[in-house]
């Protein structure tokens, strides 16, 4: 059925780099707003001024003719707004995020994901602008950075609030990314929702904090979702954690349930020696790629008498989850490259992983979210739609699916 979609643990941090794709759609706008915000700081220092009609003395006066800034990624266009006097004073705005004359770095790439990585902290800004900028780079005010972070803060709120209720939620797909940050008792993670429209739009649903993957976690961050107006997806798709699943129970009982492939397959692979696991591996993608759920089933029952009598605790590890690692079957064939694992939050968090594993120190607990908040953002603007995303209407209402394949004969659903 295609293409594989397990991937080896071991190749994550070759997947598509979310950082490299922030540079590429973000870049620009993350330039824009830093520089606003280091005009709304300057302006604040004349506030007390006024001309004798009682109006202000310095004001904005449109912006400098667009130029290049030549980056490791390409030119990114940058415009820094002017300012003027009305009282004749010389005064003149210059960014110290992108200098005068400054035209290009070879250094961009590294420095603008650092920026997300250090949380924007003032204490931290400035060796970043010196990656940016070399050695003599002029540092951002303390009320610069205050104000970039207070910008991010309130779109991520205003975005948490959203309502939900625009169009049906048809699919959603959930995991909990851990960070290199630790609370008082237990490492932090971020619980990741992420769903796909009635048009096969995906996009981020949740992206909220958590001690650990608990049940009261997911239950807060489901019955948000459901306040916002989002009606019971037709499927959710996530790992094994108990909390999840035990939440999605009761405030979504009606959605069904698939375990992830991908996650299955490396969990039942780790109580098996290394020796045996190549094998076992091809054993397991016997089951997730056949043709019919009976093949599947078939494919199941051998790999349990194969395993059992020498590792018992492999085959229990996929024997628990039997029934919702077969949920993909009763949908669209076209949807089962997506819905058979949680590749969409796996693929758009594993630099994220990767990156805040070895920052250890550098963000805080909200600067972690306002990171993967903005980077999610980013990620968005390049996701295509569902592949069959023509199927999703079907599924919303309730056309039944054997095999992959509509059917309208009752009948042939239990055949």
């Amino acid at each position: 059925m295609g293409t594989t979609n397990i991937v080896d643990s071991a190749r994550r941090d070759e997947m598509t780099d979310a950082l490299t794709e922030l540079l590429k759609t973000g870049a620009q706008q993350l330039i824009a707003t830093t520089v606003e915000a280091e005009l709304v700081s300057y302006l604040a220092q004349f506030t007390g001024l006024r001309t004798d009609a009682g109006h202000a003395a310095v004001v904005r006066n449109g912006h400098h003719p667009a130029r290049p800034f030549q980056t490791g990624i390409g030119p990114v266009s940058v415009r820094i707004p002017k300012v003027r006097s009305k009282d004749g004073t010389p005064v003149t705005f210059r960014s110290a995020l992108v200098p005068p004359y400054v035209r290009r770095t070879k250094t961009l790439e590294a420095a603008l994901p650092w920026l997300y990585l250090k949380g924007i902290s003032s204490g931290e800004m400035a060796p970043a602008l010196k990656v940016l900028l070399g050695p003599d780079a002029v540092g951002l005010s303390a009320n610069t950075v205050s104000r970039l972070k207070r910008d991010w803060t309130n779109e991520y709120e205003a975005w948490k609030g959203a309502e939900l209720d625009d169009e049906p939620i048809v699919y959603i797909w959930a995991d909990g990314v851990h960070s290199g940050l630790r609370g008082e008792d237990d490492k932090l993670c971020a619980l990741v929702i992420i769903g796909v429209t009635a048009r096969g739009k995906k996009r981020f649903l949740a992206i909220e904090d958590g001690v650990r993957e608990s049940t009261q976690s997911w239950r807060e961050v489901l019955l948000n979702l459901k306040s916002r107006g989002m009606n019971a997806p037709k499927l959710a798709i996530g790992d094994g954690a108990m909390g999840f699943w035990a939440a999605m129970d009761e405030v979504y009982p009606e959605t069904r349930h698939q375990r992830c492939w991908q996650h299955k397959t490396m969990n039942v692979l780790n109580c098996l020696p290394k020796l045996s696991q190549p094998k076992a591996k091809a054993a397991l993608h016997d089951i997730w790629q056949a043709e019919t759920k009976v093949d599947a089933e078939k494919a199941f029952d051998l790999f349990i008498k194969t395993y059992e009598p020498k590792y018992p605790k492999a085959t229990l590890c996929l024997q628990k989850d039997r029934e919702e690692l077969m949920a993909f079957f009763d949908f669209p064939a076209q949807h089962w490259q997506s819905i058979r694992t949680s590749n969409p939050i796996e693929s758009a968090f594993a630099t994220i992983r990767h990156r805040t594993k070895r920052s250890k120190g550098c963000l805080s607990r909200d600067g972690m979210l306002h990171m993967m908040f903005k980077l999610g953002q980013c990620a968005e603007q390049n996701w295509r739609k569902l592949r069959g995303f023509d199927y999703l209407a079907k599924v919303i209402t309730g056309v039944t699916f054997k095999d992959g394949i509509e059917t309208t004969n009752p009948d042939q659903i239990t055949a």
